[in-house]
């Protein structure tokens, strides 16, 4: 009922490294593919935490105009690589998805300026409206330049670059896609990544298990300490946001996305859940509160 009701096309729960429930709508199964929405946002924050083990980004403290030239000069230049991941750049956005207006609509809707990438045309010249690191403003234009960050840094596309790092070396069952900005063929950071269910679920097993392939952390020390903690909060639940990742009150986390995705992480239970969905809506309450429903009951079961 859940699923009909609410237009999910896949549902997994897997409790202790087993898969205790999945199910797929009529249409789907193991190999379809689904777009993450805003469920990439917490992947490209992996591929940070990633590209700081691995020394391509030097320091959570770097500002951004040492990795992306079109921000020398530039508000945004002077944001460092830390508050570009917590969404405090101090920088005015507005994420209405039925505004026409607001920024999210309008970001990719200028002409190319010759292979610079759609989200650097929009961002470069904003300003401004508090001093970095004190706001938290949900953004994703800045997870599109999260995106643009570990491309320059790396010099390989966040695909080339998750491959490398975690598809292949993890053993994912599918291969996925990324969607690439038309301007400059860059992977775009906040949205766009099409994948399996269970494969989804196994970036949520690589997250439970601290990012351990062969026994070792792809991830650097300080990202994986504070990826998921509620380092800003973001209602007055007790709920907060680390790096890309939703935090709750009780230490559980989540990567979400609009129309319904989810990727849920309990680490006291050692339990993941994602879904892959086609909401009436982006988002509502109702909606929320079903999907938190759920949640509860596959906790309670177990």
């Amino acid at each position: 009922h859940y699923m009909k009701e609410y237009r999910v096309g896949g549902l997994i729960a897997i409790h202790n490294n087993k898969i205790i429930m999945e199910e797929y709508a009529d249409g789907f199964d193991e190999n379809t593919l689904w777009t993450s929405y805003s469920v990439a946002k917490s992947i490209s924050s992996m591929l940070v935490g990633i590209a700081l083990k691995n020394g391509d980004i030097k320091s959570m403290d770097d500002k951004l105009e040492m990795y992306i030239p079109e921000f020398k000069g530039k508000d945004y230049g002077q944001v460092s690589v830390e508050q570009l991941l917590t969404m405090t750049s101090g920088i005015a956005w507005d994420e209405d998805y039925v505004d026409p207006n607001s920024d999210v609509a309008q970001m990719y809707q200028k002409p190319c300026e010759g292979n610079e990438a759609h989200i650097l045309t929009y961002m470069k010249d904003l300003k401004l409206t508090h001093k970095p690191g004190e706001v938290w403003n949900y953004s994703t234009g800045e997870t599109d330049l999260v995106g643009i960050l570990v491309q320059k840094a790396s010099g390989k596309s966040l695909a080339e670059y998750l491959s490398e790092h975690i598809w292949k070396p993890y053993g994912m069952q599918s291969c996925a896609y990324w969607l690439a900005d038309e301007c400059s063929n860059l992977n775009i950071g906040g949205s766009g990544l099409s994948a399996s269910l269970r494969d989804y679920a196994r970036l949520g097993l690589l997250m439970l298990n601290d990012g351990k392939i062969k026994g070792k952390s792809i991830f650097a020390e300080e990202w994986l300490e504070n990826a998921t903690k509620a380092l800003y909060s973001t209602n007055q639940a007790g709920g907060g946001y680390g790096y890309l990742w939703w935090r709750n009150a009780d230490g559980r986390y989540m990567a979400q996305g609009i129309f319904g995705q989810m990727l849920y992480v309990n680490p006291d239970k050692n339990l993941v859940i994602a879904q892959y969905a086609a909401w009436p809506q982006a988002g509502s309450e109702e909606l929320s509160n079903m999907r938190r429903e759920l949640i509860d009951a596959i906790q309670e079961s177990i």
